[in-house]
Protein backbone atom coordinates (compact mmCIF):
# COMPACT_ATOMS: atom_id res chain seq x y z
CA UNK A 1 0.00 0.00 0.00
CA UNK A 2 2.85 2.37 0.89
CA UNK A 3 4.49 1.76 -2.49
CA UNK A 4 1.25 2.62 -4.28
CA UNK A 5 0.89 5.89 -2.38
CA UNK A 6 4.51 6.79 -3.16
CA UNK A 7 3.97 6.13 -6.86
CA UNK A 8 0.82 8.23 -6.98
CA UNK A 9 2.65 11.08 -5.26
CA UNK A 10 4.98 11.30 -8.24
CA UNK A 11 2.23 12.32 -10.62
CA UNK A 12 0.56 15.73 -10.76
CA UNK A 13 -2.69 14.24 -12.01
CA UNK A 14 -6.30 15.35 -11.78
CA UNK A 15 -9.03 12.76 -11.14
CA UNK A 16 -10.65 13.45 -14.48
CA UNK A 17 -7.74 12.12 -16.50
CA UNK A 18 -4.66 9.92 -16.30
CA UNK A 19 -3.02 10.66 -19.65
CA UNK A 20 0.60 10.32 -18.55
CA UNK A 21 2.35 6.97 -18.96
CA UNK A 22 3.93 6.82 -15.49
CA UNK A 23 6.45 4.09 -16.31
CA UNK A 24 7.66 5.85 -19.44
CA UNK A 25 7.85 9.19 -17.60
CA UNK A 26 9.99 7.71 -14.84
CA UNK A 27 12.16 5.84 -17.37
CA UNK A 28 12.83 9.03 -19.36
CA UNK A 29 13.58 10.93 -16.16
CA UNK A 30 16.12 8.39 -14.96
CA UNK A 31 17.74 8.17 -18.40
CA UNK A 32 18.56 11.89 -18.18
CA UNK A 33 20.97 11.36 -15.26
CA UNK A 34 24.50 12.04 -16.46
CA UNK A 35 23.30 14.11 -19.42
CA UNK A 36 24.84 17.53 -20.06
CA UNK A 37 22.08 20.12 -20.45
CA UNK A 38 22.08 22.32 -23.53
CA UNK A 39 22.61 26.06 -23.32
CA UNK A 40 19.01 27.29 -23.60
CA UNK A 41 17.90 30.90 -23.62
CA UNK A 42 15.25 31.87 -21.08
CA UNK A 43 13.75 35.05 -19.63
CA UNK A 44 13.76 35.81 -15.91
CA UNK A 45 10.94 37.35 -13.89
CA UNK A 46 12.28 40.86 -14.58
CA UNK A 47 12.26 40.36 -18.34
CA UNK A 48 16.02 39.84 -18.69
CA UNK A 49 17.50 37.25 -21.04
CA UNK A 50 19.29 34.42 -19.22
CA UNK A 51 21.22 31.46 -20.61
CA UNK A 52 21.44 28.20 -18.68
CA UNK A 53 25.22 28.28 -19.07
CA UNK A 54 25.25 31.34 -16.80
CA UNK A 55 24.44 29.04 -13.86
CA UNK A 56 27.47 26.80 -14.38
CA UNK A 57 30.20 26.85 -11.81
CA UNK A 58 27.80 25.92 -9.01
CA UNK A 59 25.15 23.20 -8.64
CA UNK A 60 21.75 24.12 -10.03
CA UNK A 61 18.38 22.87 -8.76
CA UNK A 62 15.68 22.87 -11.45
CA UNK A 63 11.94 22.37 -11.03
CA UNK A 64 9.27 22.59 -13.72
CA UNK A 65 5.79 23.95 -13.04
CA UNK A 66 2.92 25.59 -14.82
CA UNK A 67 1.35 28.63 -13.23
CA UNK A 68 -2.20 27.42 -13.92
CA UNK A 69 -1.65 24.54 -11.47
CA UNK A 70 -3.38 25.74 -8.31
CA UNK A 71 -2.77 22.83 -5.94
CA UNK A 72 0.09 20.39 -6.51
CA UNK A 73 2.67 22.73 -8.08
CA UNK A 74 2.38 25.40 -5.35
CA UNK A 75 2.56 22.73 -2.64
CA UNK A 76 5.67 21.25 -4.24
CA UNK A 77 7.34 24.67 -4.58
CA UNK A 78 6.67 25.51 -0.93
CA UNK A 79 8.18 22.21 0.16
CA UNK A 80 11.16 22.79 -2.11
CA UNK A 81 11.64 26.20 -0.49
CA UNK A 82 11.84 24.53 2.92
CA UNK A 83 14.40 22.01 1.64
CA UNK A 84 16.44 24.79 0.00
CA UNK A 85 16.64 26.63 3.32
CA UNK A 86 17.77 23.45 5.04
CA UNK A 87 20.39 22.83 2.34
CA UNK A 88 21.71 26.36 2.71
CA UNK A 89 22.07 25.87 6.46
CA UNK A 90 23.97 22.64 5.89
CA UNK A 91 26.15 23.64 2.94
CA UNK A 92 26.18 27.41 3.06
CA UNK A 93 24.20 30.22 1.39
CA UNK A 94 25.09 30.97 -2.20
CA UNK A 95 26.67 27.57 -2.80
CA UNK A 96 23.98 26.57 -5.32
CA UNK A 97 21.28 28.18 -7.42
CA UNK A 98 17.60 27.28 -7.89
CA UNK A 99 15.57 27.74 -11.08
CA UNK A 100 11.83 27.20 -11.39
CA UNK A 101 10.84 27.04 -15.06
CA UNK A 102 7.32 27.38 -16.41
CA UNK A 103 6.59 25.09 -19.35
CA UNK A 104 3.04 26.13 -20.31
CA UNK A 105 3.61 28.71 -23.03
CA UNK A 106 2.36 31.27 -23.84
CA UNK A 107 0.79 31.51 -20.38
CA UNK A 108 3.88 31.14 -18.19
CA UNK A 109 5.21 34.59 -19.01
CA UNK A 110 7.89 36.36 -16.94
CA UNK A 111 5.13 38.29 -15.20
CA UNK A 112 3.19 35.11 -14.40
CA UNK A 113 6.35 33.46 -13.10
CA UNK A 114 7.11 36.48 -10.91
CA UNK A 115 3.62 36.38 -9.43
CA UNK A 116 3.90 32.63 -8.88
CA UNK A 117 7.14 33.02 -6.95
CA UNK A 118 5.68 35.76 -4.77
CA UNK A 119 2.58 33.72 -3.99
CA UNK A 120 4.76 30.83 -2.80
CA UNK A 121 6.69 33.16 -0.50
CA UNK A 122 10.05 32.64 -2.20
CA UNK A 123 12.44 35.45 -1.25
CA UNK A 124 15.81 34.03 -2.15
CA UNK A 125 18.35 35.97 -4.19
CA UNK A 126 19.70 32.66 -5.56
CA UNK A 127 16.32 31.50 -6.88
CA UNK A 128 15.20 32.42 -10.42
CA UNK A 129 11.74 32.03 -11.95
CA UNK A 130 12.19 31.58 -15.68
CA UNK A 131 10.23 31.36 -18.91
CA UNK A 132 11.72 29.39 -21.83
CA UNK A 133 11.45 30.28 -25.48
CA UNK A 134 8.52 28.76 -27.35
CA UNK A 135 10.74 27.16 -29.97
CA UNK A 136 13.01 25.41 -27.47
CA UNK A 137 10.71 24.36 -24.63
CA UNK A 138 10.27 20.80 -25.90
CA UNK A 139 14.03 20.28 -26.31
CA UNK A 140 14.63 21.80 -22.85
CA UNK A 141 12.17 19.44 -21.19
CA UNK A 142 13.57 16.48 -23.12
CA UNK A 143 17.09 17.26 -21.89
CA UNK A 144 15.84 17.03 -18.31
CA UNK A 145 13.84 13.88 -19.03
CA UNK A 146 10.65 15.74 -18.09
CA UNK A 147 7.43 14.53 -19.73
CA UNK A 148 4.07 16.23 -19.53
CA UNK A 149 0.71 15.47 -21.08
CA UNK A 150 -2.08 17.99 -21.61
CA UNK A 151 -5.42 17.11 -20.02
CA UNK A 152 -8.78 18.92 -19.93
CA UNK A 153 -7.86 20.19 -16.47
CA UNK A 154 -4.24 21.17 -17.17
CA UNK A 155 -1.23 18.83 -17.34
CA UNK A 156 -0.12 15.50 -15.94
CA UNK A 157 3.60 15.44 -15.16
CA UNK A 158 6.13 13.98 -12.81
CA UNK A 159 6.80 15.88 -9.61
CA UNK A 160 10.48 16.11 -10.37
CA UNK A 161 13.37 18.20 -9.08
CA UNK A 162 16.61 17.90 -11.02
CA UNK A 163 19.98 18.52 -9.37
CA UNK A 164 22.58 19.61 -11.92
CA UNK A 165 26.29 19.71 -11.11
CA UNK A 166 28.63 22.65 -11.68
CA UNK A 167 29.47 21.39 -15.18
CA UNK A 168 25.83 21.37 -16.32
CA UNK A 169 25.35 17.60 -15.98
CA UNK A 170 22.25 16.11 -14.33
CA UNK A 171 23.45 14.51 -11.11
CA UNK A 172 20.24 13.37 -9.42
CA UNK A 173 16.46 13.35 -9.88
CA UNK A 174 14.28 13.84 -6.79
CA UNK A 175 10.61 12.89 -6.86
CA UNK A 176 7.43 13.66 -4.94
CA UNK A 177 5.73 16.64 -3.36
CA UNK A 178 7.17 16.06 0.13
CA UNK A 179 10.52 14.34 -0.33
CA UNK A 180 12.78 13.80 2.68
CA UNK A 181 15.80 15.99 3.33
CA UNK A 182 18.41 13.28 2.57
CA UNK A 183 16.99 12.82 -0.94
CA UNK A 184 17.57 16.51 -1.71
CA UNK A 185 20.24 17.86 0.63
CA UNK A 186 22.33 14.68 0.39
CA UNK A 187 23.24 15.04 -3.33
CA UNK A 188 23.97 18.76 -2.88
CA UNK A 189 26.23 17.95 0.06
CA UNK A 190 28.04 15.33 -2.05
CA UNK A 191 28.64 17.89 -4.78
CA UNK A 192 29.87 20.44 -2.23
CA UNK A 193 32.28 17.93 -0.69
CA UNK A 194 33.76 17.23 -4.13
CA UNK A 195 34.13 20.89 -5.10
CA UNK A 196 37.79 21.98 -5.43
CA UNK A 197 38.83 24.77 -3.06
CA UNK A 198 41.90 27.02 -2.84
CA UNK A 199 44.64 24.83 -1.39
CA UNK A 200 46.46 25.74 1.79
CA UNK A 201 44.13 28.44 3.10
CA UNK A 202 42.78 28.14 6.63
CA UNK A 203 39.23 28.96 5.52
CA UNK A 204 39.36 26.19 2.90
CA UNK A 205 40.56 23.66 5.47
CA UNK A 206 37.86 24.69 7.97
CA UNK A 207 35.15 24.50 5.29
CA UNK A 208 36.38 21.09 4.14
CA UNK A 209 36.20 19.75 7.69
CA UNK A 210 32.75 21.27 8.23
CA UNK A 211 31.34 19.65 5.10
CA UNK A 212 32.93 16.28 5.86
CA UNK A 213 31.42 16.35 9.35
CA UNK A 214 27.89 17.38 8.28
CA UNK A 215 25.45 14.52 8.79
CA UNK A 216 21.70 13.96 8.71
CA UNK A 217 20.04 13.69 12.13
CA UNK A 218 16.88 11.53 11.79
CA UNK A 219 15.64 12.65 15.21
CA UNK A 220 15.41 16.30 14.17
CA UNK A 221 14.97 15.70 10.44
CA UNK A 222 17.79 18.17 9.75
CA UNK A 223 21.46 18.22 8.84
CA UNK A 224 24.00 19.23 11.48
CA UNK A 225 27.73 19.23 12.12
CA UNK A 226 28.82 16.14 14.06
CA UNK A 227 31.40 17.58 16.44
CA UNK A 228 32.49 14.10 17.52
CA UNK A 229 33.85 13.60 14.00
CA UNK A 230 35.47 17.04 14.13
CA UNK A 231 37.26 16.10 17.36
CA UNK A 232 38.38 12.78 15.87
CA UNK A 233 39.83 14.56 12.85
CA UNK A 234 41.59 17.16 15.00
CA UNK A 235 43.00 14.51 17.35
CA UNK A 236 44.20 12.41 14.42
CA UNK A 237 45.79 15.47 12.79
CA UNK A 238 47.47 16.39 16.10
CA UNK A 239 48.91 12.89 16.55
CA UNK A 240 50.19 12.93 12.96
CA UNK A 241 51.74 16.38 13.46
CA UNK A 242 53.45 15.35 16.70
CA UNK A 243 54.80 12.20 15.06
CA UNK A 244 56.16 14.11 12.07
CA UNK A 245 57.69 16.76 14.33
CA UNK A 246 59.45 14.08 16.40
CA UNK A 247 60.87 12.49 13.26
CA UNK A 248 62.17 15.85 12.02
CA UNK A 249 63.72 16.69 15.42
CA UNK A 250 65.48 13.31 15.60
CA UNK A 251 66.72 13.62 12.03
CA UNK A 252 68.18 17.07 12.74
CA UNK A 253 69.78 15.83 15.98
CA UNK A 254 71.57 13.05 14.17
CA UNK A 255 72.76 15.45 11.49
CA UNK A 256 74.24 17.73 14.15
CA UNK A 257 75.97 14.83 15.89
CA UNK A 258 77.51 13.64 12.63
CA UNK A 259 78.68 17.14 11.75
CA UNK A 260 80.19 17.88 15.19
CA UNK A 261 84.09 18.01 15.44
CA UNK A 262 85.55 14.73 16.67
CA UNK A 263 82.48 12.74 15.71
CA UNK A 264 83.44 9.22 14.62
CA UNK A 265 83.67 8.94 10.87
CA UNK A 266 81.61 6.37 9.12
CA UNK A 267 83.91 3.85 7.44
CA UNK A 268 82.99 1.52 4.67
CA UNK A 269 85.04 -1.66 4.47
CA UNK A 270 85.50 -3.41 1.17
CA UNK A 271 84.50 -7.04 1.25
CA UNK A 272 87.41 -9.28 0.23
Amino acid sequence: MGALVALLALICAWPASAALDEKRALRESQAAIGRVIGDYRLTDAEGRAVRLSAFRGKPLVVSFIYTGCFQICPTTTKHLEQMVRQAERAIGPGTFHVATIGFNLPFDTPEAMRDYGRKQGVRNANWSFLSPETGSVDALLADFGFLREATPAGFDHLLQVSIVDADGRIYRQVYGDAFDAPAFVGPLLELAQNTPRPAGTLSAIVEEIRLLCTIYDPASGKYRVNYAIVIEILVGASVLLVGMTSVVIEWRRRRRVQAAPGAPATRVSDAR
